[in-house]
This record gives C-alpha cells, structure tokens and sequence, in this order.
C-alpha cells in the first residue's frame, strides 16, 4: 500500500495506520486500549461487523456517518429498529448500505442485550476469554501479527452459538485488537508500552 499521509512527530508508529489523519489519530488514541463500556463494545462490535470484506480505513472514514445512522450506538434504540428505519439505513450513502449486515446489526443489538441480561453486562462476558486482562503480544513486526487466535476462534464459536452474525473468528480478532483485549502494537511502537501500562 503506498502511503500518502505523512505525520509531523518522529514517533514510531505501526505501518496501518499511515494511511490518514483519522487512521493515526484512531492509533494513537483508541487502538488497542482497554475498554470496559458496554457501549463502547458495541460500538466496536457494530463497525467490525460492517467491517467484514473491507478495511478498517473505508469504515474510520465513515465511523461518523455510522454514529449519527444508528442513533449513537445506542444498542437499546437499535434493537427496536423497524422496517422503517431499516429502509432508511439502506438508503443512506454515507455508511455501508449492505442489507444482511443492517439486518445484523438490529439483531445483533437484542442479542447484546441478552447477553447483558444474563452477565450482568456484555464487558463481564466478553473479556472472559483473554482471562479478563490484555494479551500483550511483544510482536517485532506487523508480519508477525496474526488474523486470528485461539482466543477469538473461542469468541467466534461462542458468539455464533448464541446468534450473533457476522461474528467470525478474523473480525473476533479485529473486534479484541480494538477493544484492548489484545495488545497488537509493535514493540518499537510508541503506544505499545503505553497499552501496556493501561489497566
């Protein structure tokens, strides 16, 4: 991939994210940090998921059309979604306007919300599979960085097990990449030992 954006500091940074100012700026302040908010998780949940066949760029540059399209993020309004609005999202230029992953999305929100039911919150269930704390994983280079993992093909396994959709073991691996549940920076990255000190 041929890098366009060109970043004043002299920090080092993972080779992903140089792509533009919202793909450093999401590196720097988001990725990888570990989050503990339902609304948060769902958030990161909802964009993996509309994610799946495309980059991670195509979808930062529209994480502000997906915010104001599903009402915030707000998990309890999206899983009340009719007809109506479901027309309305597909006819929105600004997000993606793939049906199943729309349709997804909607029931992938109840079934958040089941799982908040049954754990207390989605943060108590999800992060179970890394032991409740951050895998750091001291990768030397972005080569070394992997699709998926025991821990997300366990995710995956469960998570489509109770409905879930667009859930598969590589967006699972995204998904915890995004949320902290996995520490992914290089090791010469300036936000590795900075993840690292996150709790």
């Amino acid at each position: 991939m041929k890098i366009e954006f060109k970043v004043s500091d002299k920090k080092i940074r993972c080779s992903w994210c140089l792509s533009s100012e919202l793909m450093v700026k999401y590196h720097d302040e988001e990725w990888g940090n570990p989050v503990h908010d339902d609304k948060k998780l769902f958030e990161f949940l909802l964009l993996d998921a509309f994610q799946a066949g495309l980059s991670w760029s195509t979808i930062i540059n529209k994480r502000k059309n997906f915010k104001k399209a599903f009402d915030n993020f707000n998990y309890n309004k999206i899983a009340k979604y009719d007809s109506k609005k479901i027309n309305e999202l597909l006819n929105d230029e600004g997000i993606i306007r793939n049906k199943l992953k729309i349709y997804s999305s909607v029931e992938n929100a109840k079934l958040f919300k089941a799982v908040q039911k049954e754990f207390g919150s989605f943060d108590k269930y999800i992060w179970q599979f890394t032991g409740g704390k951050t895998i750091h994983s001291n990768r030397k280079s972005m080569n070394n960085i992997p699709a998926v993992s025991a821990e997300s093909d366990a995710m995956s396994k469960d998570l489509k097990k109770r409905g879930f959709n667009f859930v598969g073991s590589t967006i699972c691996y995204a998904f915890m990449q995004a949320a902290g549940m996995v520490n992914d920076h290089i090791e010469n990255c300036f936000r590795f030992k900075a993840v690292k000190k996150l709790k």
